[in-house]
């Protein structure tokens, strides 16, 4: 949700140069079930616009139409939302409405955090009742303890029997692919879609550029050896589709002692052994853990032919990897979709 947070943030600062009043909408507390859950938010500017969702697209115009009074009184509130006999979702939404002009100060420590891969946390003040007004606010905490409301009249000393959503966000999910061909552009243009930031290594011997590849974050070509692995950790997944197996065995080599996400490669199975088989013949010490998470060949068993196919099934694994899912359609599903 951290790339969400940012678009909410830069439609903010927009405003704020067009003097506009902007409002945040944050889904604090959620009973039942529902498209989207708590930590979700959306960002209500004066002149109509919105940026972001808290649901999938029918909560919007009431949520946008209930926020009117905040524009017009800059109060705080509390509305709900019963989806139970509008949607069907089986749940009813809480969701804070308060005044939003992040502070200069604000923004500079949030893009420290950002661009420094960093955690951050937002705690959400309120109570749990429909059109509530009070002293409610969502608060940016640093990590010396320094705290930045997003509205400028929140008290917190007056937080006594106040109900607090606390939410830790991640650094945005990076995906690096090592590969130049055509089936690395599709990847890269589909993981684009989910907000993911994509760093794209190709060959020395056929440089790329940003052009080739939409929704990049950073082309560059690069050997092996030279690769900078500074900023892949744990919110990172590599996906190995170079389509040349010296390379392919090269990086894995640098890989080896940095703890990823995801690795995946393309390529057969025979090819996934003989990797291995070359990997202790040249790292011996090589961690079975190492290699336990390679996957190889990449993606799940959608059928999948195209390379757009491809590119879905490998996105699909790395998702699935990282949420610790096992894929299963939906509908051998009873209760609840998610358990948390």
């Amino acid at each position: 949700m951290t790339h969400e947070f940012i678009k909410i943030l830069e439609q903010a600062q927009r405003d704020q140069e067009l003097g506009l009043q902007s409002v945040l909408a944050t889904v604090v507390a959620l009973d039942g079930s529902s498209y989207r859950k708590p930590g979700v938010r959306m960002l209500l500017s004066e002149n109509g616009t919105m940026t972001g969702a808290v649901s999938g697209g029918c909560v919007e115009k009431e949520v946008q139409r209930r926020a009117q009074s905040v524009f017009k009184d800059q109060k705080s509130k509390v509305i709900t939302y019963d989806g139970r006999y509008r949607l069907g979702c089986e749940g009813i939404l809480y969701i804070l409405l308060e005044t939003f002009s992040p502070s200069a100060e604000f923004m500079k420590y949030f893009h420290q955090q950002v661009n420094g891969r960093k955690a951050f946390t937002i705690k959400s003040y309120y109570r749990k009742e429909d059109e509530s007004y009070g002293n409610f606010a969502s608060v940016f905490y640093e990590e010396n303890g320094n705290i930045h409301a997003f509205s400028p009249d929140f008290d917190p000393v007056k937080n006594e029997e106040m109900l607090i959503f606390e939410q830790t966000m991640q650094p945005v999910f990076k995906l690096l692919i090592m590969g130049g061909e055509h089936d690395a552009v599709k990847l890269c243009k589909m993981a684009a879609l989910l907000g993911w930031q994509i760093d794209v290594v190709t060959s020395i011997s056929d440089p790329k550029t940003q052009g080739d590849f939409s929704g990049s974050h950073t082309v560059n070509a690069e050997t092996p050896e030279n690769l900078s692995l500074e900023d892949v950790d744990e919110q990172t997944a590599v996906v190995l589709m170079t389509h040349n197996y010296a390379q392919d065995l090269k990086f894995l080599l640098r890989l080896q002692g940095v703890d990823v996400a995801y690795l995946g490669l393309l390529g057969s199975s025979n090819r996934r052994e003989q990797l291995q088989n070359d990997l202790f013949e040249h790292a011996p010490e090589i961690a079975l853990s190492f290699l336990e998470k390679i996957y190889s060949p990449a993606g799940l068993n959608l059928g999948a032919i195209t390379p757009e196919e491809i590119a879905l099934s490998i996105l699909s694994e790395i998702i699935a990897v990282t949420r610790d899912t096992t894929p299963h359609s939906l509908r051998e599903t009873t209760g609840k979709i998610h358990t948390s």
